[in-house]
């Protein structure tokens, strides 16, 4: 005797698989221009096509970018189908008759069109990195000030600010005389910083202006009382 079959088994089933929610941000018409141009935002976008194998060879990849920076606010991965909005596609340099045309005539390698579009360049700019998910993470990292891995996970550099690194190491090396003139080099730079970098910048500058007031030995006793509360 058969063991019986599932529902799914037989013809006809209307049942369908639950997909997980994707992490990129689908462009159209509507919100491409709220979404890519907000000054806020550092946006990189996939000009892709449907039909086109190398896109949907990069889809997995591109997905586990965007799931690994979902959690950064002011970071968006996101994708326009070139093919179904041509004039926005072409208004943003991307070629997508010469796309339909090698595509279809399954040229040797035909990668996705990328752009990358800054808070400060909203005019974007070609991403020419590599397509892997080390290779996009790198880049993110880098042009984004972020710190994360491929799973999205924070790396020992997060929190830390290199521009600012150098100058805390001459604001301890500075004798109790120069460190004002130093402090306010560090207020300087913590003045360009934007994004998540600017939040970090204001953890340095609280912790500068706390050795001002309390005493260059402020942050071993704070160490201690840390230690202490652990």
């Amino acid at each position: 005797m058969y063991p019986p079959k599932s529902p799914n088994c037989f013809s006809g089933s209307n049942v369908k698989i639950a997909t997980a929610p994707s992490s990129v941000v689908v462009l159209t018409d509507d919100n491409f221009g709220e979404i890519v141009l907000d000054e806020t935002k550092d946006v990189l976008v996939e000009f892709n096509a449907p039909w086109c194998g190398h896109c949907k060879n990069l889809a997995p990849t591109y997905e586990k970018v965007a799931t690994a920076f979902k959690q950064e606010e002011d970071v968006v991965i996101a994708n326009l189908d070139a093919d179904k909005y041509k004039d926005l596609a072409e208004k943003n340099g991307v070629n997508v008759t010469l796309v339909v045309r090698e595509c279809r005539v399954e040229v040797s390698r035909l990668d996705p069109t990328l752009k990358f579009f800054p808070k400060g360049n909203k005019a974007g700019e070609e991403f020419e990195g590599g397509r892997d998910l080390e290779d996009f993470v790198a880049f993110i990292n880098e042009k984004c000030g972020t710190s994360r891995d491929g799973k999205g996970q924070l790396t020992s550099k997060a929190g830390t600010v290199s521009s600012l690194d150098a100058l805390v190491k001459d604001f301890i090396a500075a004798a109790d005389g120069e460190k004002k003139a130093v402090f306010s080099k560090i207020e300087e730079e913590v003045e360009k910083l934007k994004g998540s970098t600017a939040r970090h910048g204001k953890i340095y500058l609280k912790a500068a202006k706390s050795c001002l007031e309390k005493g260059a030995d402020y942050p071993k006793k704070e160490i201690e009382r840390l230690h202490r509360m652990l």
